[in-house]
């Protein structure tokens, strides 16, 4: 492990030259793998709850994928040179018997365990985790504001409790843990700072997010985005930054470190300065559809011998369309295209800024020779699932 807990191998330019890569030299390294669709915040930006209410229908327990089935993915995902495995969700500690999946995980040769947490069952969690064999943790916390975070995650979840879920992970060796804030303008943006003065010299690494479009239910709006830039300069007006290098390849957050010493912190520039030339993600969701882009709406899925319907997003004819969208004067960062004007408005601004550092337009998604590479491992993952088990247990 380096010394910001990047693993060494992110930097080994033999792994990086065996593994799969795009039309673009994009390596894929790291796979995100949702474990459940399920969540217990209702967070305006992510799942709203006018949309994620009582009548919404989460995915049935059998055509969630079993620790079985994650573990496959994660091994042929493995060969094509993935380095790192992130668990996220929904909400992944809603998952029952999570740790013994990171120690499945955790047996996979040079494949590091991570995962994303809101930190509200960490602080029960976390030490089992660590045990399993994961290695790091990010937890969300949008401010420090009682009022405001409780507003924020809609769930009348306290910002105490995700604070000793932090310290949880601390003491199981999770360290440094990482600090998701998103900042939305008029919201919690005036609160940005009292959370960098809080983790200023924890060893924790607070990371701020531009509020960005995560879907087609948040009512994203251009007006609402705090530009990282912003909010470096009120963060460095208080406690003076300078920058620093990225510790790897396709690093999301631009780092800098408190001059006094104080430790980093990292801003992700998700809107105003994208990074979709250097990605090295790709995504599983919790049925088994592989997205080669964070923000497509269209994915491949390996599971159509599974027993009983599988909720299939798109053909993989289709799958190939969205991935390659942005390669050309029509993309739209993978979207389906809609009447809305809203939608278009947003479509256009992110297929703007969605350009490598030559002007050149560069997918924000995967295609090529990377969907090619991993292709047969979710039609492996197809065969190996034609008979379904159990269900997975969960906690409810």
């Amino acid at each position: 492990m380096s010394p910001t807990g990047q693993p060494q191998g992110n930097d080994d330019r033999g792994a990086e030259a065996a593994a799969a890569v795009d039309r673009f030299g994009r390596p894929l390294r790291d796979l995100r793998i949702s474990v459940t669709d399920r969540c217990n915040f209702r967070c305006r930006y992510c799942m709203p709850r006018e949309v994620f209410g009582p009548d919404f229908t989460f995915l049935p327990r059998a055509q969630i994928l079993s620790f079985e089935e994650i573990a496959l993915v994660a091994r042929a995902s493995a060969s094509l040179g993935v380095r790192k495995v992130r668990l996220t969700g929904g909400e992944p500690l809603l998952r029952a018997e999570l740790p013994r999946l990171v120690a499945m995980l955790a047996e996979v040769s040079g494949l590091e365990v991570a995962l994303t947490t809101n930190g509200s069952l960490l602080a029960q969690q976390a030490r089992a985790l660590a045990e399993a064999g994961l290695r790091r943790v990010t937890v969300s916390l949008d401010s420090l504001d009682d009022g405001i975070f409780r507003e924020m995650n809609d769930a009348s979840f306290p910002v105490r409790l995700v604070l000793e879920g932090i310290e949880a992970a601390a003491r199981a060796g999770l360290s440094p843990v990482k600090v998701n804030a998103v900042v939305r303008r008029g919201v919690n943006d005036h609160t940005a700072v009292e959370l960098a003065r809080h983790f200023h010299g924890s060893g924790h690494v607070l990371r701020f997010i531009e509020y960005m479009d995560v879907g087609s239910t948040n009512g994203w709006r251009l007006d609402d985005v705090v530009p990282a830039r912003e909010i470096l300069t009120a963060v460095d007006r208080e406690l003076p930054l300078e920058a620093i290098e990225p510790a790897y390849r396709g690093e999301v957050a631009r780092r800098y470190r408190y001059r006094d010493g104080g430790g980093e912190v990292g801003f992700i520039t998700s809107v105003t300065q994208p990074f979709c030339g250097d990605c090295t993600r790709a995504r599983l969701s919790a049925e088994g559809v592989l997205y080669t882009c964070l923000f497509a709406s269209a994915g491949t899925s390996g599971l159509a011998s599974r027993a009983g319907p599988v909720r299939r997003r798109s053909a993989p004819a289709r799958a190939r369309r969205s991935f390659e969208s942005c390669s050309g004067g029509s993309g739209a960062c993978a979207r389906t295209a809609t009447r809305s004007s809203a939608r278009r408005r947003r479509r256009a601004f992110r297929a703007s800024r969605c350009r490598t550092s030559a002007g050149r337009r560069a997918p924000a998604t995967v295609g090529g020779e990377r969907w090619e590479s991993l292709r047969p491992a979710v039609r492996r993952l197809a065969s190996a699932t034609s008979t379904r088990r159990a269900a997975p247990a969960w906690s409810t």
